[in-house]
């Protein structure tokens, strides 16, 4: 495999690792919120990270790129702190991977902390454990098949990103070229010998993590009420 494939692989792998990492961190307290409260904001926000599962990725790249630009809030944000702009850098396709990954790890968590119910906390509550030693000892071993199934979905669904990266992120070697914009370089110059080289890649690699996530967890998806 040329030099240039193993660049895209490698970013590849690491904007995935890097970005399951952050959904897992930010998604957990955002799940476990929506699944517990009853606020009236629950309904909009839940529609909020849904978003993704029915915009085109290239409207919410368009997006994200108006918001991180020089005149975007984000921008505006990120100019002020000293740390430049986010388009067309690494750290702009993480932002923009979190965003476009976030259902895919956040509705299974839900799901999860939905159908624990009352009754596992009631009791740890009873032998006097705080609310945050109740959730370490009782909640995430209930919510574990959630958990693996959320990161394993979240990793393999910004593996195979497109439009939100090529959005946000442009073409550039070793920095913002991923293996879906390489494989769209050599579609685009109808090099289909390697496109499928690296296509039959990514498909083998999909198929083998959702295999080794329902060998692993067969009940997962069931009991995390399925992700989107």
């Amino acid at each position: 495999m040329p030099e240039l494939y193993w660049g895209a692989v490698a970013l590849t792998l690491k904007l995935a690792g890097l970005t399951t990492l952050l959904l897992l961190f930010l998604g957990t307290p955002l799940a476990w919120w929506l699944a517990r409260t009853n606020s009236w904001f629950k309904g909009p926000l839940a529609a909020l990270v849904a978003l993704p599962l029915v915009l085109p990725p290239t409207v919410i790249g368009f997006y994200l790129l108006v918001a991180m630009g020089p005149q975007g809030p984000i921008g505006q944000a990120t100019q002020a702190l000293g740390l430049g702009l986010l388009p067309f850098t690494f750290a702009g396709l993480v932002v923009g991977s979190v965003f476009y990954s976030l259902p895919f790890v956040v509705q299974p968590l839900q799901n999860a902390f939905a159908a624990i119910g009352e009754r596992p906390l009631e009791a740890a509550a009873t032998l006097r454990a705080s609310p945050l030693d109740t959730f370490f000892s009782v909640v995430l071993p209930l919510a574990r098949p959630a958990y693996l199934s959320a990161a394993v979905m979240g990793f393999a669904h910004t593996v195979g990103e497109f439009g939100v990266v090529l959005m946000i992120g442009g073409n550039i070697p070793n920095q913002t070229r991923v293996l879906s914009v390489q494989i769209y370089d050599h579609v685009e110059a109808l090099e289909y010998a390697q496109a499928h080289w690296l296509a039959g890649g990514m498909l083998l690699f999909s198929f083998a993590v959702l295999l080794a996530l329902y060998s692993v967890n067969p009940g997962g998806r069931r009991k995390a009420g399925g992700a989107p």
